[in-house]
């Protein structure tokens, strides 16, 4: 990092605001009731859990992780914009390198909107503003609010809500690549349609965000407009899928266990983003909103497909991190218990969603349009959740045992090109390269190079050697 300093004090920060929030269960009252999404007046007015003291320091909780990721989020982008090594343009990053700096970006230009929404609401709360507080009774009194907008909250919280799904989404793209890539033997396909594929996604992100808000009355040529915005901002995220299947097409692939979680993501991410084009017909949002079959779209798609690229990572770079190889034979059973039980645990929920089963009630017996098989589902649906719950202890297990008892790796056992995999020592000392930096010559995805020895060409292999790919000829 280009500012170790700023790097250490953003991870203090951020160490500050979970100490904040953990705080936040042993004030009288205890921690919010708000939810996730924290709407006002509901979040700071009586009735609800934590209105006192636990809303407030929810709210300082998120202003100080916000200013620790905003020092986060300009170091990373400063350096991947002036930390390259000799040889490494933009267009010879990696693509999870892409996918993480475009999501930095949309991190540092999307969480002013709810730190200052933060800040209001604990304005609104502490000395009585009303930036989102209406004219109103509780319990029979009329409070001092007035002229306040709750929909406006509605606005800023989702204007960092939505890019927040890319935040997530743009890294996670980036490594299914480079894990595609490596474990099929194939050259990335349309390497700079899929840099470009994820700029696109940033951009859009940001015209999008009140699909999440078709039922608070907003006019419907807005509407129209959100709902046609969400439509496009499909395309560049199917060009990346189809660049995916395209690179495994006659690819030599090896069905190891990162490649079994990329494939997974692969599916689930599909699956996911066609739910989504449900959610943002608005003719179709406003029946299905919050019910069930919201909770599974938003599961698969921002909880589901991001964590099964993160254990394929795991998979993928745990040789390089410890010197030793991961269980194959656990890793595949945990691999195949928490694939198909995500998808007994959510499947089911479309299906509850169309029955018109609401989120976040505890208590439907009296509701006549839900049947008694409901109650069925939703029991089959715990069971599954606390299966594949405990099932993850198999994976901890194997980082334990593999730590110790795994056998050892080598430098390079995946065969990979790019320069992670080239460090001198596995695994790496102190600044990576030692004295010397590494050259690059190509970019990172040089497989079954005709000319090469091996059917794979590391970066820092020269043009002399084996002749250059035709996308770093123009760098």
């Amino acid at each position: 990092m280009v500012f170790p300093f700023v790097n250490m004090l953003s991870y203090w920060f951020y160490l500050v605001s979970v100490l904040v929030l953990i705080a936040s269960f042993f004030v009288p009252g205890g921690p919010t009731g708000a939810g996730w999404t924290l709407y006002p007046p509901q979040a700071i007015t009586a009735g609800t859990p934590g209105s006192e003291w636990g809303i407030i320091l929810m709210l300082v909780s998120l202003i100080i992780f916000i200013i620790a990721a905003t020092m986060g989020g300009l170091n990373y982008v400063t350096t991947v914009l002036q930390a390259r090594t000799h040889g490494m343009t933009m267009f010879r990053l990696p693509l999870t390198v892409w996918g993480i700096f475009v999501a930095t970006i949309l991190a540092l230009l999307a969480f002013p909107a709810l730190f200052v929404s933060g800040i209001m609401m604990l304005l609104d709360k502490t000395i009585g503003t009303s930036f989102f507080m209406p004219e109103m009774m509780q319990f029979g009194t009329q409070l001092d609010h007035t002229g306040g907008s709750p929909i406006l909250f509605q606005h800023l919280f989702w204007f960092f809500g939505h890019p927040e799904v890319y935040i997530v989404a743009l890294p996670a793209f980036g490594l299914v690549s480079d894990l595609i890539s490596v474990h099929a033997r194939r050259s990335i396909f349309g390497y700079r349609m899929m840099v470009w594929a994820i700029v696109a996604i940033g951009v859009l992100s940001f015209v999008v965000w009140a699909h999440h808000m078709y039922v608070s009355g907003m006019n419907p040529y807005f509407g129209f407009f959100f709902a046609t915005t969400t439509l496009v901002i499909a395309v560049p995220t199917a060009l990346k899928v189809y660049n995916w299947l395209l690179t495994l097409w006659r690819g030599n692939i090896h069905l190891t266990v990162p490649m079994l979680f990329s494939l997974a993501f692969i599916v689930t991410f599909l699956v996911g983003g066609l739910t989504g084009l449900f959610l943002g017909n608005v003719v179709v949002d406003i029946p299905l909103s919050d019910t069930y079959f919201v909770v599974a779209h938003f599961h698969m798609v921002m909880g589901v497909a991001p964590i099964l690229v993160v254990f394929g990572a795991i998979y993928h770079w745990y040789p390089k991190i410890t010197g030793r190889m991961l269980h194959d034979g656990i890793g595949k059973l945990h691999f195949w218990i928490t694939f198909l039980g995500t998808y007994l645990i959510y499947f089911p929920m479309h299906y509850l969603g169309f029955l018109g089963m609401p989120r976040r009630y505890y208590a439907y017996e009296d509701y006549q349009f839900i049947p008694d098989s409901a109650q069925s589902l939703n029991a089959f649906i715990t069971v599954v959740a606390i299966v594949v719950a405990i099932s993850q202890l198999l994976f901890i297990f194997n980082l334990i045992y593999s730590l110790f008892r795994g056998k050892p790796s080598g430098g390079n056992p995946w065969r990979a090109n790019s320069l992670e995999w080239l460090t001198p020592d596995t695994p790496p000392k102190h600044g990576n390269w030692g004295e010397s930096m590494p050259v690059v010559h190509r970019w990172a995805y040089d497989y079954g190079v005709p000319e090469a020895e091996l059917d794979f060409v590391p970066q820092t292999t020269s043009g002399d050697v084996v002749p250059v790919h035709e996308s770093d000829l123009d760098e």
